[in-house]
């Protein structure tokens, strides 16, 4: 509502301000002060529609065209200043230095607007603070929002600093939102809820990001390429986002790795009961699961499932989709699914 009172209040001024440059400077007369404020007018219309279509450029586009309107302008001066040395025809000499200003003003522009990536020439998330502090940026993607773990590790503080999350990863949110697939759809509308509840935790700082690469088509190279232009970390459970991140040097919290490393440590001779829920790839193997989704592999027991057995760890394989634990048939334990120490031979 501000902006519009802003936006009529000026196209009003602006007619006022041309019917008074048509009477104070040109033949006093009603016709041409009327034609004065009318044109006036439309020059404010003009500017306020200019202004409206130019809300989608980019302050980093616009910041790189200024820094290089700025360079050309310096770089034609040293070398206008330089031919003043040269005699010459004072009017040949004006017509070369408008001719090298605007070569200059242009290389500077469009140099600057390409290579803006390669130099932040805006830098958004940074502010003044004590030299012993650091405030982290961290991207969020689409799979970890959906994923929804994000909340409660905020909550529990164990991440600083803030999160950002780009414009276009927030468009993707809603066409998985907006699908016709049943199971997209609820995946869309949950990263739309998590993400309002991030916004909503006074205690996290969520920024979205409206830069966007135009030249890019992938979503996971954007997020790539943001994170670089930020020096900023990438959060996320997807493996394939993690590997291409990691070969471009970019620093990537995974969610599920950091899930795994919070596992319980098992080692070989230890003992566990667990309960068989189906049967295993090989001969007469069982599958038993732990709360936290460990697959724990029993042999001999495919006879036994719904039961609940003691098993004894036999070896244990560390997967990048998580861990699994081998065991044999045997041993005792305790209730539940804790993990426990065999107790020393007498």
């Amino acid at each position: 509502m501000t902006l519009l009172f802003v936006q009529v209040f000026f196209v009003i001024l602006s007619t006022v301000v041309g019917f008074y440059i048509s009477h104070s400077f040109i033949t006093p007369s009603f016709v041409y002060d009327l034609l004065g404020g009318a044109m006036g007018f439309i020059g404010g219309m003009l500017l306020v529609f200019s202004e409206a279509r130019m809300r989608k450029v980019s302050i980093r586009n616009l910041s790189a065209a200024v820094f290089g309107l700025i360079f050309g302008l310096f770089m034609s001066w040293v070398l206008t200043s330089a031919m003043k040395l040269i005699p010459m025809d004072p009017r040949l000499f004006s017509g070369i230095q408008i001719a090298l200003t605007l070569i200059f003003c242009y290389l500077g522009m469009v140099i600057s607007i390409r290579g803006k990536d390669e130099f932040n020439i805006v830098i958004p998330y940074v502010r003044l603070s004590r030299q012993d502090q650091s405030d982290a940026v961290i991207v969020l993607d689409t799979s970890v929002i959906i994923d929804g773990r994000i909340a409660d590790i905020c909550t529990t503080k164990f991440i600083d600093g803030k999160l950002v999350v780009p414009k276009f990863v927030l468009r993707e949110l809603q066409q998985i939102a907006d699908s016709s697939d049943g199971l997209k759809r609820n995946r869309g509308r949950r990263g739309l809820d998590i993400l309002n509840k991030l916004q909503k935790n006074e205690d996290i700082n969520v920024k979205i990001e409206e830069e966007d690469f135009p030249d890019i088509a992938d979503v996971d190279a954007k997020i790539v390429k943001l994170a670089k232009v930020l020096s900023a970390k990438i959060l996320t459970n997807d493996y394939n986002l993690n590997k291409v991140a990691q070969l471009q040097g970019v620093v990537v919290l995974n969610i599920n790795e950091l899930a795994n490393a919070l596992k319980p440590v098992v080692l070989p001779g230890e003992i566990m009961e667990v309960k068989i829920v189906k049967e295993g790839k090989e001969q007469n193997q069982g599958v038993a699961y732990l709360e936290d989704g460990t697959m724990i592999i029993v042999d001999n027991t495919r006879n036994l499932i719904g039961q609940t057995v003691n098993a004894v760890v036999t070896s244990v394989l560390q997967t990048s989709a998580g861990r699994m634990i081998f065991a044999k048939l045997g041993g005792g334990g305790n209730n539940g699914y804790q993990v426990s120490r065999r107790p020393p031979r007498r």
